[in-house]
């Protein structure tokens, strides 16, 4: 008898759990019979794209028709000048996402350990698992990445370490201080993947210069975004900051064109848009002082997030929670596993956003 489909996949996909997206606000909006839903699950921007990215993609509709810069020319320079590094330095991904599939692909083999902080952004461990690694995962300490546990967990089958700054999904940030010891106990054999998605929403004094591991050497990828602050998600476009050696090496199984001509014209412009950045930043700073004031009058605990969303513990089902204000039109992600079966996340949003959020919180807490 023929093998099955099962048995002719990569066994290493066996337990492997795919991620799980919400549903579109208009299909809510639909099965529920309700309107004017707001979606505050996925950490995006409530303010949307920058101006300058809205004009720069109207102008370059017109050559869709045309295949994009595959080595991102112009977008790699514009990052390049502001990031202090070279061209050489930079790899663009369709989303930080495809820069973490990469260097697994790249570097991680079966039997390989990889350090994890538990719990962190999903995509690690399931980078991990489909690689046939061994993950070896490390409780956060007061919420946040446990660096110190997460070093003493290295051993010589360690191949990488993924940290998450600011950790999602916590939103906590780690000192500068604590990076630099961390960095220091690594052995300069394994590879360390910071994940910087969050970054610009971090205060200046938690802003750890990680770039200059980079340009001591060390085998260090950064990944930053303009899914986050930039507003940019639906474009899909990250990027990474590494030693040219490393570029070189992701660049061997990148795709050919894998990020599009309009994701690209759009970031270098979102690039040069500072007032929207600061616009961004400073609602969300306000709507955060809102949302823990708010929360704390509720008797609701949540960790202190450097980043635009809030883990918040309900103590009690989570889940069920978010399926009633779900019914409500306010969609926030529930989230589960070993430590977090009574929090959801919910991103910071506008302010009538935030309000509308609180007040179907009270509404559904007290039913």
């Amino acid at each position: 008898m023929a093998r099955s489909l099962e048995e002719l996949a990569s066994p290493f996909l066996k337990g492997l759990i795919p991620y799980t997206p919400g549903k579109p606000v208009e299909e809510v909006e639909r099965e529920l019979g309700i309107t004017g839903a707001i979606k505050l699950a996925s950490n995006e921007n409530p303010l949307g794209p920058s101006p300058l990215a809205l004009r720069a993609l109207r102008e370059a509709l017109p050559e869709s028709h045309r295949y994009p810069d595959g080595g991102g020319y112009y977008l790699k320079r514009g990052l390049a000048d502001r990031l202090g590094v070279t061209p050489e330095h930079l790899i663009l991904g369709n989303g930080c996402n495809e820069v973490m599939d990469l260097m697994a692909r790249c570097f991680l083999l079966p039997g390989d350990e990889v350090v994890i902080a538990d719990p962190a952004f999903v995509i690690y461990g399931m980078l991990a698992h489909v690689q046939g690694c061994n993950k070896v995962l490390v409780p956060l300490k007061g919420w946040t990445h446990d660096l110190e546990a997460m070093a003493k967990a290295v051993t010589p089958k360690t191949k990488m370490i993924f940290v998450g700054n600011p950790n999602n999904p916590t939103g906590t940030a780690v000192m500068p201080a604590e990076i630099a010891t961390f960095m220091n106990a690594i052995p300069e054999e394994v590879i360390v993947v910071i994940d910087e998605a969050y970054i610009e929403y971090v205060p200046p004094e938690l802003v750890p210069d990680s770039l200059s591991y980079i340009r001591q050497g060390r085998w260090v990828i950064v990944l930053r975004t303009f899914s986050k602050i930039y507003g940019l998600a639906g474009l899909r476009i990250g990027y990474g900051i590494a030693s040219p050696s490393m570029v070189e090496l992701l660049n061997r199984v990148r795709a050919p064109f894998n990020v599009n001509a309009l994701a690209q014209r759009a970031a270098l412009a979102a690039l040069d848009d500072q007032h929207h950045v600061a616009s961004s930043r400073k609602i969300n700073e306000l709507g955060k002082g809102y949302l823990f004031a708010e929360l704390d009058r509720l008797g609701l605990h949540s960790p202190p997030s450097a980043a635009n969303f809030l883990l918040v513990d309900l103590k009690r089902d989570g889940q069920a929670v978010a399926e009633a204000l779900l019914r409500m039109g306010v969609i926030v992600r529930p989230l589960g596993g070993p430590y977090l079966t009574t929090h959801i996340r919910v991103s910071i949003g506008t302010p009538p956003e935030n309000e509308r959020f609180i007040e179907a919180l009270k509404t559904v807490l007290q039913s």
